[in-house]
Parts: structure tokens; sequence; C-alpha cells
């Protein structure tokens, strides 16, 4: 008989799970049974490809610790690994012993999470071992404990060697019927290969190079999208226009060491950028102002408007049509309707 452990904690030396799967661990091989165990902390780097493992084994144990919610990040990536790459076949007649060790609330639901994984995967679930555990050595020292432990160890042995059936669930029908464990239709043989790929990091470093490659050719054949101005998206966007206004707004950002113009005649509006102080190519700006950056996303945000900021200096200068000064917060509103100037 074969039974592999599978610990998913973080292999701190007060964890309770590995003192528990120690102790099951020891009454198995009093049973002359084969326990081999892994570390997925330590497998991290070649989880995918551990479904693998699963391969002539009578049973398993899947043991996490809860420190704050669910079962940990190690064991739902190697039952991720079990759903993508695993042969459903052999897991069809593999056992599995849950053990969740929780120093917070939360093991039942992390128990019951283990057992409707494996149920879904096909296998066949035992009774576990889930406790909270508020002193891991008070509770590795309680004599009732150990036995208790040693007796659901003793179960789970009677359980694999007498090929006990488990009743039918609910959770194979939903298997069955909604959920999909591939897209494509792979041999068992074929889904160990590429959990072995997907593990390999040279290979897929190499696949995201050629990737990449291949997406700067086929850039360079179709030419870039140009990029949004982000400044003149906004503009337009939050653009109210005025019957029979012609104006012409020079906005200089020198944060940025560009102009900004804003040209407006009647409904059409036209916003471009320039090189700083060049001025509108369609003659003289109504309204020149030096503009901050940052005062400029206030604005265009609906923090600020234009005439707030000129009126509480926040602007270094500005000259020209004072009425269009007010007119800006008409023409672009930034603020939701009933804040918006009349």
């Amino acid at each position: 008989m074969r039974v592999n452990i599978y610990y998913g904690g973080r292999g701190l030396i007060d964890d309770p799970t590995i003192f528990v799967i120690e102790r099951i661990s020891k009454v198995l091989d009093e049973l002359r049974v084969t326990v081999e165990r892994y570390n997925l902390f330590e497998e991290k780097s070649s989880i995918m490809v551990m479904p693998k493992t699963l391969k002539d084994v009578d049973a398993v144990i899947l043991a996490v610790s809860l420190e704050w919610f669910g079962i940990g990040g190690f064991m739902q990536q190697f039952l991720d690994s079990c759903w993508l790459y695993a042969d459903k076949e052999e897991i069809k007649k593999i056992y599995m012993l849950p053990v969740v060790m929780a120093t917070t609330y939360g093991e039942r639901e992390a128990e019951f999470s283990l057992i409707r994984a494996w149920e879904m995967l096909g296998g066949i679930p035992c009774e576990g071992i889930c406790a909270y555990v508020e002193n891991h050595v008070d509770f590795e020292t309680n004599a009732e404990y150990n036995l208790m432990i040693e007796k659901k160890t003793e179960n789970f042995y009677r359980t694999i060697s007498k090929h006990t059936q488990a009743f039918p669930n609910s959770n194979m029908q939903v298997k069955k019927t909604v959920l999909r464990s591939a897209t494509l239709a792979l041999t068992p043989q074929e889904s160990e290969q590429l959990s072995a790929y997907v593990a390999n990091d040279a290979y897929v470093k190499k696949q995201k190079e050629d990737i990449e490659e291949l997406t700067n050719l086929f850039k360079g054949m179709v030419g870039d999208a140009p990029k949004k101005d982000e400044y003149v998206e906004a503009l337009r966007e939050h653009f109210y226009p005025m019957d029979d206004l012609e104006a012409i707004y020079q906005l200089d950002l020198e944060d940025e060491n560009q102009t900004l113009i804003i040209e407006i005649k009647n409904e059409n509006l036209d916003v471009y950028r320039t090189t700083l102080g060049a001025g509108s190519k369609n003659g003289k700006a109504d309204v020149t102002a030096k503009v901050r950056t940052s005062v400029f996303r206030d604005i265009l945000a609906g923090e600020k408007s234009f005439q707030g900021a000129f009126m509480k200096g926040d602007m270094p200068s500005v000259n020209g049509n004072f009425t269009m000064v007010r007119n800006f917060d008409t023409l672009f509103r930034f603020n939701e309707p009933e804040d918006q100037p009349e």
C-alpha cells in the first residue's frame, strides 16, 4: 500500500499540521504502509508536474495550515494542477484524508473545500482530522489528542485496505454537466507532458520571448496605434459649445515644456499641443495662461474651476480677455451638472 502526503503549509517549526502528519506517518509505518511526503513550499517551482506523483498511489493525505483564510496558495496550486493535468481515471481509485489545523477561524470550511475539490476530481474523500489549535505545545502534549490522531489514521488504513465504497454525490453530477477540466481532448500522457512544459521555467521564458518577438514584428508591419493625449481627450469629452463664440486659449504647461492650444469656433473644437510658447497657428490667443500640471489636472478632475484657480492665484499668470476666462468653465464642464456655472 502506498500513501502520499502533500503538505501545503509554510514549514514553520510551530505548525501543528506538521506534528499531525508526522504522527500519521509513524502509525502508517507501523502498519507497513509506504509513505512519501511532499512539502509543497519546497516544490513550488514544480507544482505543475506534481500530479504525476499520483500514479500507483492508493491514497493521499492533503494537509494544510489555516493561518488566516482558506487552504493556502500552495495547496490550491496543487489541486489546480490535478484538475488540469492529472489522470482522472487514476484519481477515481484514490482515497483522500483531509488534515486541517487552524490557528484562526474557519477550519471546517477549509476541510470542506478539500473534500469538495477531491470529489470534483473524481476521488474518494474520507473522514478527516480537523482542529483549532490555540497553543501548539498543549496540543502536541495532549495524550487524548494523540490517541485520536492514531485512531483516525487506523480507520483511514482500514478504509483503504477494504476498498470501502462511497455514496454517490452531487459534485460528480455538476462535473459531468457543467464543469470542464480542459478545452482540449488530451490523453493522460499528453497532459503530463504539457504540465512538464508549464513547469519548465526555461521553456516558458523562451516561449514568452518568441511571443514578444512576434508581437514586435507585427507591430512593425501594421504600425503602432497613436497614443491618446489624456488632456485632449478630457477636453473633447467635456466640451459644451456656445452659439456665436470663437476663442483661442493658450495654456503654457511649463512643467511639461509644452503649450496646449484650444481653438473654438461655434460647435467646432480643435485641441493640440505645440512647443512651449509657440502659440496658436491661427492667430493670437484670446487667453494666455501659465498653468502648472498639478493645477491643470485638478481642473480636468473637476476639483477646481478654471476661474477659481485664477482667482486663488494658482496660476502664475493669466492675460487676455477675462470674459473668456469666465467662459472656460461653461465651455468645459468637469463637475456634476448641479455644480456648473450658470
